[in-house]
């Protein structure tokens, strides 16, 4: 290490160190791992010093003469604090900037409550998605799926009908084409569409912006019709008080209406959805796309690549047939505590809750295959376990699949190699060396879920393609991992054998004690392939399969 480095280390320990030293420093000890073992050790010298200068001296004839190594030390003596300091401030300033090159930006907010160590996740948003019937956006790059948290911001679709909750109570039914501003828990602005809003007592207060006015709800229902040259409003039921404008602080009751914008009109505002009229088209454009699917899967079954494709409208008491083969060898059985409730389509189709430790669904499917593909459509609560199942095979032998998310979100696909043998790696998330049995590769996704997506319905699929020697993962249709599969992990003949939908048992273990593996959510279908799907064929299966306003 040259001088000059030397000198700008114990200038910035001294405190004597140019401002513009200072950030040549910093930036040599962000980008070289000598710079930094040669800073520390120059801290930890001080330090040394430091203590050595500050214990009692012994009595002796020569301790009247101030020895040679206690003038450097005494500077330090004035400036052990601000030694410490400066180390801090380094440190904490190589940490941050070394954390800030691996992190995304957060979508969720971790907090911790003063006086714990525990945090909570947080999420930004005002209202939520409830239905969304024939929606066409006008941006589809910033279409919101039924269920989605909404954030402040535009909210805005050319046509179709969508039901709003407010977090304060107030539900929205809008019409298109549509423009809202969503301002808050209690506020939103309409720039154009037709809306029916229901506010009870709860939401008492809960206001509409339009134009110059502001409709303050005084525990009623209205309706507004907002368009660039009009805006009007009428009581339904009960009472609303108008702000801003001409007409501020007019109060309206149950019948009356009035101009806020434009034109004054005797007319009232007529034929708006009620509520009852969008759950039954709601109702009845599920059951559409249900029978749209239904057709879609008899030609599914006609594929000669299928392995199995399990689907849960499909439930014949506890069995679950598997749609590929008249042989019901490779059926599907509930076990334990697994749960039949509304699948993707409604109340029209069914799904199968696995959110317990022992819901599980079991078959076997024998035999030896070239590739893989597994799709599934499947609705994450949450993922409580540190690996969440969602088709693993039992015991994990050679050419056996697991395919699981883990705790962060991400989508996890593996292949059993070699089973004999005992391997060790550095796991950079436990920042240790784990152990693990049997030689196999796991193929991990970024994050493709978080809290803020639970509930919501996603077509994961795995595609393993030993003649490729690639392995692909997909979310919704778009791939959102690619890698090649290389020569050490290289295995031709694929199996499966005894297996599970939605938990890992190990029903061959040798203990009681078995890896908590459940998916907390709902799969309401499977299919698993004998090929590799191509990029497009995925994306038509997503299209066939997705529920109504996806």
């Amino acid at each position: 290490m040259d001088d000059s480095l030397q000198k700008l280390i114990y200038q910035a320990i001294d405190q004597t160190i140019p401002a513009e030293d200072f950030e040549q420093l910093q930036n040599l000890l962000e980008d070289n791992e000598e710079v930094r073992q040669a800073y520390l050790q120059a801290v930890n010298l001080s330090e040394s010093l430091h203590e050595i200068a500050a214990a009692p001296l012994q009595s002796s004839p020569a301790s009247s003469a101030t020895p040679p190594l206690y003038r450097w030390p005494s500077v330090f003596a004035f400036r052990s604090l601000m030694i410490a300091a400066t180390a801090l401030f380094m440190v904490g300033g190589m940490a941050y900037w070394l954390g800030r090159q691996r992190l995304p930006s957060p979508s969720i907010a971790q907090i911790t409550e003063t006086g714990s160590d525990a945090s909570e996740s947080q999420i930004a948003g005002h209202a939520t998605l409830r239905r969304a019937v024939d929606l066409q956006w006008t941006d589809p790059t910033s279409r919101a799926k039924v269920g989605d948290v909404l954030a402040n911001g535009r909210f805005q679709f050319d046509s179709g009908v969508a039901e709003i909750d407010f977090f304060c109570g107030a539900t929205l039914i809008v019409e298109g084409p549509a423009s809202l501003d969503i301002e808050s828990d209690w506020s939103v602005r309409v720039n154009q569409g037709r809306l029916r809003a229901t506010v009870p007592p709860a939401a008492r207060g809960f206001s509409v912006k339009a134009a110059e006015s502001e409709v303050i709800d005084l525990g009623t229902e209205f309706t507004m019709d907002v368009s660039a040259d009009q805006a009007r409003v009428e009581v339904v039921d009960g009472e609303i008080m108008l702000r801003g404008g001409d007409r501020d602080g007019q109060h309206l009751h149950t019948g009356e209406h009035e101009t806020l914008h434009g034109s004054p009109s005797s007319q009232g505002i007529e034929d708006m959805i009620t509520a009852s009229d969008l759950y039954q088209r709601d109702q009845s454009a599920s059951t559409q796309r249900f029978q749209e699917w239904r057709r879609s899967m008899q030609s599914l079954r006609e594929d000669d690549r299928l392995i199995a494709t399990f689907a849960a409208s499909e439930l014949e008491g506890r069995v679950i047939r598997n749609g590929s083969t008249t042989d019901d060898t490779r059926d599907g059985l509930l076990v334990g505590p697994a749960e039949v409730v509304d699948g993707r389509f409604g109340a029209s189709s069914h799904g199968i809750n696995f959110d317990r430790p022992g819901s599980r669904v079991r078959t076997r499917i024998d035999g030896e295959f070239e590739a893989f593909t597994f799709a599934c459509w499947v609705k994450i609560d949450n993922l409580d376990q540190r690996y969440n199942a969602l088709f693993m095979g039992d015991g994990y032998e050679n050419g056996e699949p697991h395919w699981q998310i883990r705790d962060d979100g991400r989508l996890m696909f593996s292949v059993m190699v070699d089973d004999s043998q005992s391997v060790s790696f550095y796991n950079e998330r436990d920042h240790r060396v784990v152990k693990d049995a049997g030689l196999h590769r796991v193929y991990i996704t970024d994050p493709i879920w978080d809290i803020s997506k639970s509930g919501q319905w996603f077509h994961l699929v795995a595609v393993y393609d030993p003649a490729s020697r690639l392995v692909q993962q997909y979310v919704n249709g778009v791939r959102v991992s690619a890698e090649k599969i290389k020569p050490k992990y290289q295995i031709d003949t694929l199996r499966i054998g005894p297996a599970e939908i939605g938990n890992w048992g190990q029903p061959f273990r040798e203990t009681p004690w078995f890896a908590v593996r459940n998916l907390d959510g709902t799969i309401d279908e499977l299919t698993i392939y004998n090929a590799a799907l191509e990029a497009t064929e995925i994306h038509s299966l997503y299209e066939s399969g997705k529920p109504l306003g996806y």
